[in-house]
């Protein structure tokens, strides 16, 4: 299935759930910069809509109801709000009320749990590149990838914040600073998390230089 068949029915299946304002909003609020965040951004990564809810209507401390662009609920129980900001809406025709507003929604509604993550319009449509390594960024720690990720040993889940953290690829010396311990068991550790596909080794004259975090795969378990 292809982006454009997805997104159909996708927005189909979500409108067909919904009534009243719920309905309205959808209809109404998924445009133009929301399908391109999803055309751009969200189907490169994970070649699936599956478990992302749009216009999704979340509640403020007065129990005032508000629509997220995106919520993301994985399996894992995370939360996550997705939001795509233009300028002229979101920042230049935002009076001080609004913008007041605004951050402590996003203040309330990470208290209550959820972790908001923003992204511009101008770079959805001209940088998506970007938006993507910040979703992974992002979304990384919080997904279940495989059954084999399930159960990594903490080390290994140690190597594979670092290797997020980091700028440039994980070398095996990294590892040895970074957890106090010998190169065979920082080696070993990097063979662990790329055996389960979570880390990618890439040679140089036929041999392992150093490792970088594998792309995101429509094959992720949420």
């Amino acid at each position: 299935m292809d982006f454009e068949q997805a997104h159909c029915t996708f927005i189909e299946m979500h409108t067909n759930e919904r009534a009243g304002e719920r309905r309205g909003r959808l209809v109404r609020g998924h445009n133009y910069a929301e399908k391109l965040f999803l055309q751009n951004v969200w189907w490169p990564l994970f070649e699936s809509l599956e478990h992302l809810h749009p216009e999704y209507e979340v509640y403020d401390w007065n129990r005032k109801s508000q629509f997220l662009d995106f919520a993301f609920l994985p399996a894992s129980g995370s939360r996550f709000g997705i939001e795509c900001d233009g300028f002229q809406s979101h920042v230049k025709d935002v009076d001080r009320e609004k913008f007041s507003y605004a951050l402590n929604r996003d203040t309330f509604l990470t208290g209550m749990g959820w972790k908001m993550l923003h992204f511009s319009f101008d770079d959805i449509q001209q940088r998506p590149e970007v938006c993507r390594m910040l979703l992974q960024l992002a979304l990384a720690p919080y997904l279940a990838r495989s059954t084999a990720a399930q159960h990594l040993i903490s080390e290994e889940m140690d190597v594979l914040r670092l290797a997020w953290r980091i700028a440039r690829p994980l070398r095996p010396k990294d590892v040895t600073e970074y957890l106090h311990i010998n190169f065979r068991t920082a080696r070993k550790l990097l063979i662990a998390l790329s055996d389960k596909g979570l880390l990618k080794p890439v040679f140089s004259k036929e041999r392992v230089r150093y490792y970088e975090v594998s792309t995101m795969r429509s094959d992720i378990v949420w």
